[in-house]
């Protein structure tokens, strides 16, 4: 098997020093970094200081109670697993425990072999998790393309066109919704083509007044105009030997798509106030959200300039239409913000991940990058958890409910939990099927069927948790 990546932490909380010592003795070996404490106070500034995988946590402690201690690390750290150790086991404090986020109940004395048995399996799902999160950054790798990632057969397609026509294009058009990428995709072809060394110039069309377009995009000489005081260089010459980027070229006026036609087919400028022209060599993207069939249509945009910007057309999908790349890019969109805010991010929660498949994402990709800016942000811990997302993902938040197909308000766990007894039904109540299926830890499984583990506890007291 591969090593994993970093040791596995485990934390061990007990104010009986005997039993710390035989937790030492039990799982000390060159897996697990293990760091252990009487003090309750002590083990909690340690969960934040350290970040342990797993968490062995007596149930019995003066001063603050084990439950307490458990509730407290859910809320700070949901991806660490929590094992409760107690010789007073009783059904009523293992539901409890469940119920707070426990992911084992072990009953005092304990063996080492008991104990390496229960633990082991919490070892393997952290490593997995170490590897997974390589793996992701791997793969973030291998499927980014000029600053684009995604592996879906949409944005396979995307990348190859821009790989074909970057070498030879003179004109392109991008198509897409709102925050899908266009910028980028131009920049793609950009840096792909023959003048990656010129410049890129942006021209936001949609940002521009009017009747200050022309002078924006040819220059004007020095008194073409009151106010004229020097020459001035427009776009295209600013561009020359580079990329121009027009962007949002459904909002360019009439009056200048002619002028616009006549640049992109002479390659020839001219600055107002000025009778002479002079050539350009420049490549120009241009990008819209706008139907320009439609627009053509209704008389508002040119038919030729349509068909002089589209020789070479893309068009970027949404990110409802490639859901498959989320994952990615959830884990792209982590690393700048880990260096933003200076902290470590190894992770998002199966459940946050859940949350974020369920949106339609009308923004696209940008919406996705700023609701991972938040959840980066807002996360007390170095996993981002379902409370760390922006409060518009969860729905209604007056109740912390989610609407459903049906109409029907559920919250958010009883959405999980029936999933879960579905898929625990489909495979035949075999729970380290179900968990592999649903992409989740059988502890993180336990955590999510409450009401079943309920059931398991009673029917398997007093070992509630064997499988």
């Amino acid at each position: 098997m591969e090593s994993p990546p970093a040791l596995v932490k485990l934390l061990a909380i007990d104010d009986d020093p005997t039993n710390l010592a035989l937790i030492s003795q039990a799982l000390g070996n060159s897996r697990v970094k293990i760091v252990t404490t009487t003090e309750p106070e002590v083990g909690l500034e340690l969960v934040r200081v350290e970040h342990p995988d797993i968490v062995l946590l007596d149930l019995v402690m003066p001063r603050i109670g084990g439950m307490e201690v458990l509730k407290r690390i859910v809320q700070e750290a949901p991806g660490t697993d929590v094992v409760l150790l107690t010789g007073y086991y009783s059904t009523e404090s293992a539901v409890e425990a469940m119920q707070a986020g426990a992911c084992d109940y072990l009953n005092k004395p304990i063996s080492c072999e008991v104990l390496r048995q229960r633990i082991e399996k919490l070892i393997a799902d952290a490593e997995q998790r170490y590897r997974a999160g390589r793996l992701e950054g791997e793969l973030v790798g291998a499927h980014r393309f000029e600053g684009m990632v995604g592996h879906s057969p949409a944005m396979m397609e995307m990348f190859s066109r821009v790989r074909r026509v970057a070498q030879h294009f003179r004109t392109a058009l991008i198509l897409g919704a709102t925050g899908t990428g266009k910028e980028l995709a131009a920049h793609a072809l950009h840096r792909r083509s023959p003048v990656a060394e010129g410049p890129f110039v942006v021209c936001n069309c949609s940002a521009v007044v009017e009747t200050l377009f022309e002078s924006e995009l040819f220059g004007y000489v020095k008194g073409a105009f009151t106010g004229a005081i020097r020459d001035k260089v427009g776009l295209f010459e600013y561009a020359d030997g580079g990329t121009l980027f027009l962007d949002e070229l459904g909002d360019l006026p009439l009056s200048v798509q002619a002028k616009l036609l006549r640049a992109l087919q002479t390659m020839e400028i001219q600055k107002v106030g000025s009778p002479a022209t002079r050539k350009v060599n420049v490549r120009v993207v241009a990008a819209t959200n706008r139907n320009l069939q439609t627009m053509m249509a209704e008389n508002q945009f040119r038919e030729d300039l349509y068909y002089r910007v589209s020789m070479v057309e893309m068009r970027l999908p949404s990110l409802a239409d490639r859901r498959e790349d989320l994952p990615l890019l959830v884990r792209h969109f982590t690393v700048p913000f880990e260096e933003q805010y200076t902290r470590q991010i190894r992770g998002v929660t199966q459940r946050a991940l859940a949350v974020l498949s369920r949106h339609s994402w009308p923004g696209n990709v940008r919406e996705l990058e700023n609701a991972m800016g938040n959840a980066c942000m807002m996360t007390d811990g170095d996993i981002v958890d379902v409370r760390d997302l922006p409060p518009y993902l969860l729905g209604d938040q007056d109740n912390g409910r989610l609407s459903l197909a049906g109409g029907e308000l559920l919250p958010l766990a009883e959405v999980e939990r029936r999933y879960a007894q579905q898929a625990l039904r489909q495979l035949g109540g075999n729970k380290a099927k179900t968990a592999e299926a649903l992409g989740i830890s059988r502890a993180t499984l336990y955590r999510i069927l409450n009401d079943q583990v309920v059931a398991d506890i009673k029917a398997l007291d007093p070992s509630p948790w064997d499988v």
